[in-house]
């Protein structure tokens, strides 16, 4: 297939690295100078291009950009791409980084934000694993204990599209459901970044309560913000588990 991306950060690039290897062609682009694009993409197997063009003659788009930088992408960029085109959205919300987003901070749920601000519609998936997760936590179809990820959409074709994907990169897959539920794969929920089982997972998102997951969000990146080090995957996963669905670990 045809993929574009947007943002080569931590879940762009291991996205577009996999993705290449797994034999698909993959544009990558980002803010960053021209040449310093080329080589990024040399790196992941990916083709460099700008921000026009990364759209252009694609089957999938991913965008893997901070929130605050959709709001600035060019108005009309994606409502002129085919209707076929899928359009993912990987990205969470973080006001720390982002800055405090209106709408966000009264409930609104992230992906429904984002598909208004592209004016068109989205799915939502690879969003609730860690950046080493998606880099080297896939296994082979039927691996006792496979990681699965949760995909949330209004378009039936396009969530079994994304499924055989990530599928293809090593992980099981949830359904759960429309774009409007996706605030339960957001951060903070049992879902986020908790490593868990189709089974388990199913469960972790049935398990989210409206209206909490800020809170445990905002906790966890204060915990963060206070060590002196980057905590490990291992780490990472006990401490979310922790705080978000009352298992044992620490940050």
């Amino acid at each position: 297939m045809n993929i574009g991306i947007i943002g080569t950060g931590a879940v762009g690039s291991p996205l577009a690295k996999n993705l290449a290897a797994a034999g698909h062609n993959v544009k990558v682009t980002n803010t960053r100078p021209f040449a310093e694009l080329t080589e990024k993409a040399q790196s992941l197997g990916a083709s460099p291009a700008i921000l026009e063009d990364v759209i252009k003659d694609v089957d999938i788009v991913f965008i893997s950009v901070p929130f605050s930088a959709i709001a600035k992408f060019p108005q009309d960029l994606f409502r002129s791409l085919p209707d076929q085109v899928i359009v993912v959205d990987t990205g969470n919300y973080y006001p720390f980084r982002d800055g405090k987003i209106d709408a966000l901070e009264q409930g609104q749920v992230e992906s429904v934000w984002v598909a208004q601000q592209l004016g068109r519609p989205i799915t939502k998936a690879f969003n609730n694993l860690l950046s080493e997760t998606t880099a080297v936590g896939g296994a082979p179809e039927g691996t006792p204990g496979r990681i699965a990820l949760s995909i949330a959409g209004d378009d039936q074709h396009a969530k079994q599209v994304i499924a055989g994907i990530a599928n293809e990169l090593g992980f099981d897959v949830v359904d759960r459901g429309t774009l409007a539920d996706s605030w339960r794969q957001q951060p903070g929920t049992p879902a986020y970044c908790t490593e868990l089982t189709a089974a388990e997972l199913t469960a972790a998102l049935d398990d989210a309560v409206p209206g909490r997951a800020p809170q445990i969000r905002d906790q966890i990146i204060g915990e963060l913000v206070q060590r002196e080090s980057l905590p490990s995957r291992e780490e990472m996963v006990n401490g979310n588990r922790a705080k978000q669905l009352g298992k044992s670990g620490d940050l």
